[in-house]
């Protein structure tokens, strides 16, 4: 392969593209969730609250609502029945504290109700990490010693890692779906107030978006550099 750029693999230019993509839509997130940060709810309730609120008018008792560490650390384990919120959103007022914590519930009521992408994005998890932890190590082996078995394991694996993602995709979206429709069905947000956390939500779905993307970029790059695996052996 053609080097540039004072000897390096040019394929270098889609890694510095994903993480262009990826940099761009997370601080686009974080600089919408700021924002809605500073408006209030006219309900007066915090994201913990607001999530216990809509689960209960889902008719779900089973899950547990805890604090977590970090900043937008939010998630819903559905292993465990756990809805966990961060510090920015468990004893926040704001309509993006609400959104985020109604985006968790969507994810809950998907579990409730057996949501097909949501139990697949679940048993696939096992086969994710796999290969998001082995990927790279086995196809810089096989690159380096020019072994096509273990390019294509590395690709492989990375295939199933970035399938993940895809399959997290329609998850992601249909829970921010019945977030914004719970928040309007239980009157915890007003017309207005709905509008900056549909904005909240629609940031948050394009890091997964972004995230897609990258891997994509990334793939592309394994099949370019395993290209050149196959002309050294020809």
């Amino acid at each position: 392969m053609n080097m540039l750029f004072w000897g390096l693999d040019p394929t270098y230019v889609l890694i510095i593209l994903a993480f262009a993509v990826s940099a761009f839509f997370s601080a686009r997130m974080n600089a919408t969730f700021s924002k809605y940060s500073q408006v209030n709810a006219a309900s007066g309730l915090t994201g913990a609250q607001a999530a216990q609120r809509i689960l209960q008018s889902a008719g779900i008792y089973d899950v547990t609502i805890e604090h977590v560490s970090g900043k937008l650390t939010d998630h819903y384990d559905p292993s465990h029945k756990v809805l966990r919120l961060s510090q920015s959103v468990y004893g926040s007022t704001s309509i993006a504290a609400i959104g985020v914590a109604a985006h968790e519930c969507g994810h809950a009521v998907q579990d409730a109700r057996n949501y097909v992408p949501l139990k697949v994005r679940s048993a696939i998890v096992p086969v994710a990490n796999f290969g998001s932890q082995l990927s790279w190590p086995l196809f810089l082996v096989g690159l380096i010693f020019s072994w096509k078995p273990l390019v294509t394991a590395g690709i492989v694996l990375f295939c199933g890692a970035l399938i993940f993602q895809i399959v997290t995709l329609p998850v992601e979206l249909n829970a921010s779906g019945r977030a914004l429709k719970m928040l309007n069905t239980t009157g915890i947000l007003g017309d207005a107030e709905i509008k900056g956390t549909r904005r909240v939500l629609t940031a948050a779905a394009m890091t997964y978006v972004a995230a897609v993307i990258g891997s994509l970029l990334q793939l592309l790059r394994l099949l370019i550099l395993s290209g050149g695996v196959r002309n050294r052996d020809d």
